[in-house]
């Protein structure tokens, strides 16, 4: 394939365009980067694209990476290079090096958000872009210019990318990378112009109206850049870097580490700052280095042998010419020896002076005596310079070596043969590139903002769109667990719908949807600087709810006593009075338990102001209860989540029973309709679907949670922008019983609205020996009327219910009154089972 698909131009923001009018848009620069900027831009979008090309990389045979491999070649880069450029592309630019990455680097995956760092204080700080960052990218380094576009993409910023002109490869990767944005908002910040740095015309437009300038380059480049920038423009100086390999007796005669240092020299053509351009040897011996370059030339040959290195250019061939010459005229003075390729194609140079100096590189390298006791003295008036040192020595050498290396300037210790590795998240050159492609802001508000976690949630939500994926169903969970090579944290769903499933996070997953669930209980009205929690979530087996409770109330800083649900109800009561508990968290049917069996200390001490619930719906007559009789003044939900998705949604002070709003910064919802994957009307009943855009442990793509919901329209009073819904029960609370579909949602609402019922309901499904089949409602409590009235009752107000009993005698309906321990419920959430069904047959 050839290179013809990137024209001899400049790529504009999608677009390709020549001189002229590259031009005419660069004198109205400022024209075209306000609107990009406006537009709300999540760092997802880029990670999204970035990993579907880093797929396509690994594919040589892929039409992008072919079409990539063709530029490098037009670009003289040696084949094997140039398929290690491209394998290093895909590792820089895959999901999880990005996510790690803008984790390490601004803190989580999501830093432009306008948060609170501390939810105890009306203080939002985010990370920024700083406008349009120009790249003066490398001509020694074909991807260098992309990657430090991409790093500008995750900040946010609108960037420019000034090449030498002579390589289109930076243009064909960001254009390819625009291309596999659906979004489109990639190249809307995007523009890479090819001209030489002699048309000084250009480069003055583009660093007068850039608000930040990367460049590349040795002193006299850089110092010419910094000429043309503006004062208040931040100047991002990546500026000329020397490495070297340092050696022990113990290492520097191992074949192995004679090996590793040449491949790290012939890497590359040592054009990386991280290349070795020195060996030097712990030794003040001058016979020991001379002896040691004769054997590393065997090394150096050995490997330059399986290369086709390129050839260096010109006035790189005449400085290396001269740097040989005056070795070889310096032998004479017992200063040097000199080892050389007949052909050229690499040179080892010992010398006996310790001073650090730079290889003309092209496989040339020096070999130099640096005992440790004058690392200080030699290395330290170079320090600004130092880059990388390849340690090859011992375990407690290694220690004391990296520690007087570091002292002296270095910025990077590692290994031989792994000097142009690097990990993700690394810092580059002692700093980390997104920070300084950022700005971090603040804004300090007042009381009216205490519940508040974020500010962009009053301006709009930050949703992305769902992937074009196929729906997972809840029942086919385990189709979303083909890679868990991430996974960290393990938590077991209670069970309440179906078998328990295993879900998966990574420590990242899991700390950041805490915190998302801390600021979900701020939002409620929780008071983390007075209130006194108690967790009475369920824990063991697995179960998430009791340690994700007590994360929540840890990342808010709080006053907790992780109690857990313990089966002696009183003791629990006994222990909020106690230890003057006002707050409580947990299950609604625990939690009235405890209410109903330490009613004497509770109801004297009526010091429980506010209750966080989850898990289960909390009927309005057990809550006014609640109210009149230990006077709870607050009691909403503390999340809407999953054991399997993790949190979905919260309540503001202005929410009804059933609303939520969607955590907008976690996860995208559609609401579907219930017979086909489309949108359901506002207003409508639909299936609720989930994608977490941020899990990294188990991908969760268009996941049906198994709830039934619909959109709420309208503005909330709280003021939020992010979309609401409300809950409208579980698929599982649709059954179907006498060849007639009934909804466990009815039942409660008949019970609570025609027979004044407070407790808990639970529906059980059996059959007699006959096969006919039996419908019991159990109520939670002491009977309050004769089982034939409250049967009349139910079919007198269910429809449904009353054909398929009375009319077409397919189902008999049963009333009873039991205890609250007689009631199933789940072993591990102690969620109550809302339909237990006995039945041979599911019907």
């Amino acid at each position: 394939m050839t290179a013809d698909w990137v024209p001899n131009g400049h790529y504009w923001q999608g677009e390709w365009v020549d001189d002229a009018e590259a031009q005419r848009r660069l004198d109205a620069l400022d024209d075209y980067v306000p609107g990009a900027l406006a537009q709300p831009f999540s760092p997802l979008v880029v990670v999204a694209a970035c990993d579907r090309l880093a797929a396509a990389l690994t594919d040589p045979d892929d039409p992008h990476t072919q079409r990539l491999a063709a530029l490098l070649r037009e670009a003289e880069v040696p084949e094997d290079e140039s398929a290690r450029t491209l394998r290093d592309i895909a590792a820089a630019l895959g999901r999880e090096a990005l996510e790690t990455k803008l984790t390490r680097e601004l803190g989580g995956i999501d830093p432009g958000r306008l948060a609170r760092f501390d939810l105890r204080r009306e203080v939002f700080e985010a990370w920024l872009p700083v406008g349009l960052l120009v790249h003066i990218t490398p001509g020694n380094a074909p991807a260098a210019g992309a990657l430090s576009v991409v790093e500008g993409l995750l900040a946010g910023n609108v960037n420019v990318a000034k090449t030498s002109g002579d390589s289109r490869f930076t243009h064909g990767l960001l254009a390819t990378l625009a291309e596999l944005d659906p979004t489109g908002q990639i190249a809307g910040r995007v523009v890479v112009l090819g001209f030489p740095s002699s048309r000084t015309s250009w480069l003055e437009r583009l660093c007068a109206a850039a608000d930040a300038v990367a460049a590349w380059g040795g002193e006299e480049a850089i110092a010419g850049v910094a000429a043309l920038v503006r004062p208040g423009c931040r100047l991002v100086d990546w500026g000329p870097k020397l490495s070297f390999a340092y050696l022990t007796a113990d290492t520097w005669s191992a074949p192995d580490t004679l090996r590793a240092v040449a491949a790290d020299i012939c890497r590359l053509n040592q054009q990386a700052c991280s290349s070795p351009q020195v060996i030097y040897l712990d030794t003040d011996d001058t016979e020991e280095v001379f002896a040691f370059a004769e054997r590393f030339s065997t090394a150096l040959a050995d490997a330059v042998s399986t290369l086709s290195p390129a050839e260096p250019e010109l006035l790189e061939s005449a400085e290396i010419t001269n740097t040989v010459l005056v070795a070889e005229l310096e032998q004479h003075l017992d200063l040097t020896r000199v080892h050389a390729a007949p052909d050229g194609s690499w040179h080892v140079l010992a010398d006996t002076r310790s001073a650090l100096r730079a290889s003309p590189l092209h496989r040339t390298v020096w070999v130099k005596p640096l005992p440790r006791k004058r690392i200080q003295e030699v290395l330290r008036p170079m320090r600004r310079y130092l880059q990388t040192v390849g340690l090859g020595a011992d375990r407690c050498d290694t220690a004391e070596l990296a520690a007087a290396v570091l002292a002296a300037g270095a910025q990077r210790v590692t290994v031989p043969g792994e000097m142009l590795g690097s990990y993700n998240g690394e810092p580059h050159d002692g700093v980390y590139a997104l920070q300084r492609y950022s700005r971090r802001v603040d804004v300090q508000l007042d009381a009216r903002f205490a519940t508040d976690a974020c500010l962009d949630d009053l301006v709009g939500a930050r949703e992305l769109p769902a992937p074009a994926v196929p729906i997972t169903a809840k029942a086919d969970f385990e189709q979303l667990q083909t890679d868990l090579s991430r996974a960290e944290v393990f938590f077991r769903s209670g069970g309440s719908s179906g078998a328990p499933k295993l879900s998966a996070f990574t420590w990242d997953d899991y700390h950041e949807h805490m915190r998302h669930g801390a600021e979900g209980l701020l939002a409620a009205g929780f008071e983390p600087r007075t209130d006194r929690a108690m967790n009475l979530f369920f824990g063991g087996l697995l179960y998430g709810g009791f340690p994700s409770f007590f994360s929540v109330l840890e990342t808010l800083n709080a006053v907790q006593f992780p109690m857990a649900a313990q089966q002696d109800h009183v003791e629990v009561a006994r222990s909020i009075v106690e230890h003057r508990v006002d707050t409580i968290l947990g299950m609604p049917n625990y939690l009235l338990r405890v209410f109903t069996e330490g009613a004497e200390e509770l109801r004297e001490y009526r010091g429980v102001r506010k209750i966080f619930y989850g898990g289960e719906h909390f009927p309005e007559s057990q809550q006014a209860w609640l109210r009149e009789e230990f006077g709870v003044e607050l009691i909403r939900s503390a999340a809407y989540g999953s054991v399997d998705a993790g949190p979905l949604g919260y309540q503001c002070g202005a929410s009804s029973a059933r609303v939520h709003h969607l955590f907008s910064g976690l996860q995208t919802l559609e609401i579907l309709e219930l017979d086909e994957d489309r949108p359901a009307p506002v207003g409508e009943t639909g299936r609720l679907v989930f994608t977490a855009h941020t899990r990294r442990g188990q991908r969760l793509d268009r996941y049906e949670i198994g709830d039934l919901g619909r959109w709420v329209a309208g503005d909330c009073e709280c003021g939020r922008r992010t979309p609401r819904f409300e809950l409208l029960g579980r698929f599982g609370d649709i059954f179907r019983s006498g060849s007639h579909f009934l909804n466990y949602r009815r039942f409660t609402a008949v019970a609570e609205d025609a027979l004044g019922h407070t407790g808990a309901v639970q529906l059980l499904l059996d059959e007699d020996a006959n096969a006919h089949e039996r419908l019991t409602v159990r109520l939670e409590g002491e009977a309050t009327r004769s089982e034939e009235d409250a049967v009349r009752v139910f079919l007198d107000e269910y429809h449904a219910l009353d054909i398929a009993v009375r009319r077409d005698r397919m189902v008999e309906l049963r009333v009873e009154w039991s205890p609250a321990d007689r009631f199933e419920q789940t072993a591990a959430s102690g969620k109550l089972l809302a339909v237990v069904d006995r039945r041979a047959r599911n019907s």
